[in-house]
């Protein structure tokens, strides 16, 4: 491996209070200390007016593979995540087969690591099958890798069995993810229950639905100690049940995705499919209490839900099209127009959002620049101005709901594991060297 000596920098490590201007020194796949090498760098990126940072980690994706590869792949999915910044993914378990079993979470860490792109780590399914009926193999799981456990893309809607799950991961530590919805209350729906959806005749889903859900959950993760996160949060209430929760010592902490904080369930006037989300799109005091939970700490993790699905899919009738949109490609300038243009937010707090929290609440090594660390780094172009255009995505999905949206700030260069992977130019090559910069 190279040594790569990364000059000029607004250095970001949140994992170290650190932010600074300086140098970063790489070597052998690990941070070094201040100082760097011995020996001269073989690679020697100028990064003057850029923010370097610990590779950014997102905890929430969808991969597809198996079953669903027209939408996208392992190896798809995680050059889009390179070229948001990501150097880590969590991949959700709603795949055809689940994966619910040792097997199925090899799989994924094989195929990641033959797409020599990012890491890639399982989530396993918390349902045999996701069916919600019966608890899968969870020590099984993490032999195989697993980091966490969701039947994410649905809710463990049995009470029984969701304060089992709790008690058993709570023996690996290891997290409960939940999508947090009472089914009842949204069958049907489309979009968010309120004045839109009365206007525009379409199916709703209440807020209700997710606050008495996170309410019960945040309850069984106190009475067994166990820890709960809660995926997409959306609503008001669900953000001041955290906030409570919190309070009471309750292990439960929780993400927003940058559709929830940037906009409203009135982009639904259009019948465009790529506003269609679940949790959907809600009202202004929603977003503005996601906002204020983001900015006092309540919600400790920023994340994509990155869930791609091909055109011909998307371009069915709204109340036949399937909910999500991709997200990894526009998670930081969106980000920086929702979060860091209004002042919501610092560039520290942003990056602790994307680094060492999502790190904390997988329990793996990364998000941290200490020397000895993996040498995971994104590199930030903070002021470059761009229009996000689909077609470019390197997703095999195009949907989005931000084509077209000026904004600025990407990620300029990507290291995973001491090696550049991603540069403004595209993927790098296995064996290159980036001179360049």
């Amino acid at each position: 491996m190279v040594t790569i000596h990364i000059t000029g920098g607004r250095i970001i490590d949140p994992s170290q209070e650190i932010d600074q201007i300086g140098d970063l020194w790489i070597s052998r796949g690990h941070i070094l200390p201040a100082g760097g090498a011995s020996d001269d760098a073989e690679v020697v990126i100028d990064a003057t007016g850029l923010i370097v940072c610990p590779g950014l980690i997102d905890a929430h994706v969808h991969l597809r593979e198996p079953g669903n590869e027209e939408d996208e792949t392992i190896a798809t999915g995680a050059a889009s995540a390179l070229a948001g910044g990501m150097t880590s993914v969590a991949c959700m378990p709603n795949t055809i087969p689940a994966l619910d079993n040792q097997a199925a979470a090899e799989f994924v860490i094989l195929q990641a690591q033959r797409a020599r792109k990012v890491n890639v780590y399982p989530v396993g399914a918390v349902s045999k099958g996701r069916k919600g009926e019966e608890l899968a193999e969870l020590g099984q799981l993490v032999a195989g890798g697993a980091v966490g456990f969701t039947d994410d893309g649905a809710p463990v809607a049995s009470a029984s069995l969701m304060r089992r799950a709790l008690q058993y991961a709570k023996m690996f530590d290891r997290v409960i993810m939940q999508h947090c919805q009472v089914p009842e209350l949204t069958v049907g729906g489309v979009m968010n229950e309120g004045f839109e959806s009365t206007r525009l005749g379409l199916g709703g889903m209440p807020a209700a639905a997710e606050d008495i859900m996170v309410a019960r959950d945040i309850r069984l993760a106190e009475i067994t100690g166990g820890r709960l996160h809660i995926q997409h949060i959306s609503t008001a209430r669900s953000v001041e049940l955290v906030r409570e929760g919190k309070r009471r010592g309750v292990r439960v902490t929780a993400e927003a995705c940058p559709h929830h904080f940037t906009l409203t369930d009135e982009r639904l006037r259009t019948f465009d499919s790529n506003f269609k989300m679940n949790p959907p799109l809600r009202t202004w005091s929603d977003v503005e209490a996601v906002i204020g939970g983001l900015k006092d700490g309540t919600i400790e993790i920023l994340a994509t839900d990155h869930a791609p699905h091909a055109p011909e899919k998307k371009m069915r009738e709204l109340d036949q099209a399937p909910f999500g949109i991709v997200g990894l490609e526009t998670l930081v300038p969106i980000s920086i127009l929702g979060l860091i243009e209004p002042g919501h937010l610092t560039w520290p707090e942003m990056i602790r959002k994307l680094t060492v929290n999502p790190a904390q609440l997988l329990g793996i090594p990364k998000g941290t620049l200490q020397p000895g660390a993996d040498a995971d780094v994104t590199l930030i172009d903070p002021e470059v101005r761009w229009t996000i255009d689909p077609s470019k995505f390197l997703s095999k999905s195009r949907n989005t709901p931000y084509g077209g949206w000026e904004v600025r700030g990407r990620a300029h260069t990507v290291i995973v594991g001491g090696e550049v992977r991603y540069t403004l130019g595209g993927i790098v090559q296995q064996g290159s060297k980036d001179n360049s910069q």
